[in-house]
């Protein structure tokens, strides 16, 4: 059974810092390209960071310079650094597997999501 599961998520004063985790499990690891991504209330669903299986890593305007994503594969884990947070940031995050490779499988996997919350 595959699940990906989110943690790190809550409530931080604008200009904080929050570190999200991601557990991946039932799933080659190695194998997927990883993404976060977010949405906000009364809002669509966003990608925010994208980490390929050699670690390159892209992000959406909205977060470039303020948001790190990265990965341990020996873990089965995905991280994302969130750094500077503005209100705006302020969304539920999703943890996201993407196959690169047909051998494991063509499709995407999501997690639960974790809130986040930026407020003074």
């Amino acid at each position: 059974q595959v699940q990906l599961v989110e943690s790190g998520g809550g409530l931080v004063q604008p200009g904080g810092s929050l570190r999200l985790s991601c557990s991946a499990s039932g799933i080659r690891f190695s194998f997927y390209a990883m993404n976060w991504f977010r949405q906000a209330p009364g809002k669509q669903r966003e990608w925010v960071a994208h980490i390929t299986t050699g670690n390159s890593t892209n992000y959406a305007d909205s977060v470039k310079g303020r948001f790190t994503i990265s990965r341990d594969n020996a873990k089965n884990m995905v991280y994302l650094q969130m750094d500077s947070l503005k209100p705006e940031d302020t969304a539920v995050y999703y943890c996201n597997a993407r196959p690169t490779t047909s051998f494991v499988g063509t499709r995407d996997y999501w997690g639960q999501g974790t809130q986040v919350t930026v407020s003074s």
